[in-house]
């Protein structure tokens, strides 16, 4: 389970095997559920929440880089 955040770095994610489940937006009005060999886009600084709902791998880019995820600053991922 991955908290609701955002970011400046738009992210592409592309699920190689299992599901997401995302939440969009302020209040999570939007959802989404993403499946093997799907890719879902999100914009820069939109809040969103993710949830595997089976075992997945995912490969997911950041544009630019997460700076966080590079110094270890990416608390909210490490509770």
């Amino acid at each position: 389970d991955v908290p609701r955040h955002s970011h400046e770095n738009e992210q592409v994610t592309y699920i190689l095997s299992g599901a997401l489940k995302f939440w969009f937006g302020a209040e999570g009005e939007q959802e989404m559920i993403v499946k093997a060999g799907e890719v879902v886009v999100i914009p820069s600084n939109l809040p969103h929440r993710a949830l595997a709902l089976e075992d997945t791998l995912d490969v997911d880019v950041f544009c630019p880089p997460r700076q966080d995820w590079l110094d270890g600053s990416d608390a909210y991922l490490r509770k």
